[in-house]
């Protein structure tokens, strides 16, 4: 590590940044003190808002300063990262910064940038966002470090072990690949030892790269703040429960970043007991989301990362509360596998069984328990033209939700961050069509 790189890093993001992120997450505060009750639908905004836009715009921070300071790995999202962090690493998640993209509008264009170089359009759009940000150097975050290791896992689809072989040979650094054997049932001793094995076989290349070895006292450490951070996470989705919701599930998207990417981190843990802290004053007040909620819907696949805000406007204006989402609870049903005392068997547990490395039966009946125990009236499942293993099955989903608990579906066809796949004239009427038979 460079000495200067680290006199950089404290100089801007513990010195100078920090203090101006502080600075200006005051002053959203007291706006939000002085903004009073908005019109419209929508009860106000959660006040610890402020506080995520800090949290996240210091991690990209901290990235824009990392190279030379501390190794840094870019990681699917399905990938195992508590290995990493107990070896110092900085994390970048590039489906993160594809949501972020999106979300600011500049998804599309670097999509196109990754078709120019010859990628096809048919591939996911993270992937191309992705690589696009890559070839053209452009992001909304400032700068993106280079990596100095990749660390991909197939537990979520096979495109990214291709998407990470293109990286690998663009900065020719070292990829890690953890192959996860797809689930029809539990996972049987065998698929847990595979992984394990992985796993340990990883480990000797993420401490070459870190030139620090492993210390299994820091990585227990790890392993229990990121459990307690999942745990967290998990019963502020359980908030939505409560009659008026407190949270939407248009919300959980956007405070969902941090247990995607820094969960591990103290930071986070202490963050969503803030977040968890409001939701509990909202519940015992008996302030929803929204000022009357009339329906309660439950929303299926990646959010539409560039349609957000309208269709959370659209749906607050005729009472209906998007209370869950299978996306966002993605990221806490697995925290009872992880256990700190014995991270390499539980960590291989909780990597082979995210939602998408799960037979679409397993996805039925999560969408069914959701459905109760939300007290939803319906569902809606984006059919994501770009992420086909979520999308997958999605039919016959809709049919069995009909038949087996009375509760309407709605199939909507987008793509979760190029806009060109996105109708709005279709989507509206189909969205209007299906709330006259929920709300009738």
């Amino acid at each position: 590590m460079s000495l200067l790189s680290s006199i950089a890093y404290r100089l801007n993001v513990d010195l100078i940044g920090k203090a101006v992120l502080r600075l200006s997450r005051r002053r959203s505060e007291r706006a939000l003190r002085r903004r009073g009750e908005p019109p419209g639908p929508l009860a106000p905004p959660l006040f610890c808002s402020p506080q995520l836009k800090e949290l996240i715009s210091r991690h990209y921070l901290r990235g824009r300063y990392a190279n030379g300071h501390r190794p840094v790995a870019w990681v699917t999202s399905g990938g195992p990262i508590e290995h990493l962090q107990a070896l110092g690493y900085f994390l970048i998640y590039p489906e993160n910064h594809g949501a972020v993209c999106g979300i600011r509008r500049t998804a599309q264009e670097l999509c196109q940038v990754a078709e120019e170089a010859g990628f096809s359009r048919d591939i996911c759009s993270y992937a191309r966002t992705d690589i696009g940000s890559v070839l053209s150097g452009r992001t909304p975050v400032g700068r993106l470090p280079r990596p100095d290791l990749l660390v991909c896992c197939t537990n979520i689809c096979q495109t990214v072990l291709y998407w990470y072989q293109v990286l690998a040979y663009h900065f020719q650094v070292p990829l890690v690949l953890i192959d996860t054997p797809f689930l029809y049932r539990p996972a049987e001793p065998h698929a847990v030892s595979y992984v394990r094995q992985q796993i340990e076989e990883a480990i000797p290349v993420m401490e070459r790269v870190a030139r620090r070895p492993l210390s299994p006292a820091r990585l227990e450490r790890v392993l229990a703040e990121s459990k307690q951070a999942v745990e967290l996470w998990m019963q502020v989705l359980e908030r939505g429960k409560a009659r008026p919701s407190p949270i939407l599930a248009f919300d959980e998207f956007i405070h969902m970043a941090p247990i995607v990417e820094m969960r591990g981190e103290p930071d986070t843990t202490a963050y969503y007991r803030v977040l968890l802290s409001e939701l509990d004053r909202r519940v015992a007040a008996g302030v929803g989301a929204l000022r009357e909620e009339r329906r309660r819907l439950i929303w299926d696949n990646l959010p539409i990362w560039y349609r957000v805000r309208p269709l959370s406007d659209y749906l607050a204006s005729r009472g209906v509360a998007l209370v869950a989402s299978s996306y966002t609870n993605a990221w806490g049903e697995l925290a009872p596998l992880m256990d700190p005392r014995q991270p390499l068997d539980s960590l291989a547990r909780v990597y082979l069984h995210p939602i998408l490395n799960r037979s679409t039966g397993d996805k039925l009946r999560t969408l069914s328990r959701m459905v109760q125990e939300y007290q939803a009236s319906g569902v809606l499942l984006h059919s994501d033209r770009s992420c086909k293993p979520y999308s997958v099955g999605q039919m016959d989903q809709r049919e069995r939700l009909g038949r087996e608990l009375s509760v309407p579906a709605l199939l909507l066809e987008a793509d979760h961050n190029d806009p060109r796949s996105f109708s709005e004239e279709q989507v509206a009427s189909r969205l209007e069509a299906f709330l006259e038979v929920v709300l009738s």
